[in-house]
């Protein structure tokens, strides 16, 4: 194993303990079935997302595991991701305080299908990062990096944000928490706030991307935004 796959996989493996931790501390129990399919669908996706990168990418893999707060370079951004980070840390949090105290269950079928919700997430994501090589983690321009308008960028310019927003949606409810989408009001409006500083930044530093936004004029929903 050579030491991109090492930091790749302590990183997964410490990234899914903190995760657990996380959610059934916040439980205050591990008898929690909907928090043991999340993380199974979570760690199962990323963890197959991860394993591809390290054989067919291994610089994007490399690029997205230099992520959060401290590895950005813009003071907005540093910000922007703090809260970002916050925000997903709510998501797991709450909902295992609601079923802790059992503020606002959700049906087991709501679950099931918010699961499913998370795979379908996971797979728009994984589409833009075989189309995108230059997907990080962090707002930057790679050497040589170059506009990419071909499969899903031919529909938004920003197919990854639009691609999360499923999973952000469905965690809550794969976890059994309606009142955990309340945590979307903090979670969301930092994502929009990264898109638009992110296209300023790429307007004024990628060559080209002006005129790609001309061509494609829609952010995260085709007709819509």
């Amino acid at each position: 194993m050579n030491r991109l796959n090492f930091r790749a996989f302590r990183s997964s493996v410490l990234g899914a303990i903190v995760m657990a931790v996380l959610l059934f501390t916040s439980a205050g129990t591990i008898d929690y079935w909907q928090g043991w399919l999340f993380m199974a669908v979570f760690v199962g996706d990323t963890t197959a997302i991860t394993v591809y990168l390290a054989i067919k990418n291994p610089k994007l893999l490399e690029r997205r595991m230099s992520a959060g707060p401290t590895a950005e370079k813009e003071p907005v951004q540093k910000i922007l991701m703090f809260f970002a980070m916050a925000g997903f840390i709510g998501l797991l949090v709450f909902p295992g305080f609601d079923h802790r105290f059992g503020w606002s269950p959700v049906p087991a079928y709501i679950s099931l299908a918010a699961d499913a919700l998370i795979l379908v997430s996971f797979f728009l994501v994984f589409i833009v990062l075989k189309v995108n090589t230059y997907a990080a983690s962090t707002i930057q321009i790679a050497e040589g990096q170059k506009v990419i308008s071909t499969g899903p960028y031919a529909l938004v310019r920003h197919p990854m944000y639009a691609g999360a927003f499923p999973l952000l949606i469905g965690m809550p409810l794969a976890l059994g928490s309606w009142w955990g989408l309340f945590v979307l009001i903090l979670f969301v409006p930092a994502l929009i706030w990264r898109l638009l500083d992110e296209e300023k930044f790429l307007q004024k530093n990628l060559a080209g991307y002006a005129d790609y936004c001309r061509k494609v004029r829609y952010r995260l929903l085709p007709f819509v935004w």
